[in-house]
């Protein structure tokens, strides 16, 4: 399924029962994120902490004052974490983005408890790199 918005797919997230479910609409999710060119996955780019390769990108435009966040793993379950994660921020100035509680989104979406720690760890990384840029932009 397609969605066009963050509250959308919540709402639709919060209906399924059961993490298989979940964990399908994840998949899902993960095979509508757009494919990073190969000469953007470096190392710069590169998330430590995370349990697979996430590459992450993050970009400000003033004029528009929203924030742009493009990233891509070599995983199916992260990408479709990742596309989660790209719905709640892009789009958001950065004083929303600073103020967006992921880790709250992913609990009441059901998903938190499901993830193996270093997965977890790896979501916060992702996460926490997103808040610091939108902080240093505020």
């Amino acid at each position: 399924m397609s969605y066009s918005n963050y509250p959308e797919l919540k709402q639709a997230f919060q209906a399924l029962h059961g993490w298989q479910q979940r964990y399908r609409e994840l998949m899902l999710l993960g095979k509508s994120l757009p494919v990073l060119a190969n000469e953007l996955k470096v190392d710069e780019a590169k998330i430590s902490g995370c349990e697979s390769n996430v590459w992450l990108y993050i970009d400000f435009t003033p004029q528009e004052d929203k924030l742009v966040v493009v990233a891509d793993s070599d995983t199916r379950i992260v990408k479709g974490l990742l596309a989660l994660i790209l719905m709640m921020y892009n789009g958001k100035t950065p004083q929303q983005a600073a103020a967006l509680d992921a880790e709250q989104e992913f609990e009441e979406l059901g998903l938190m408890r499901h993830l193996s720690p270093s997965r977890g760890n790896g979501i916060r990384a992702i996460v926490s790199a997103i808040n610091q840029f939108a902080k240093s932009h505020c």
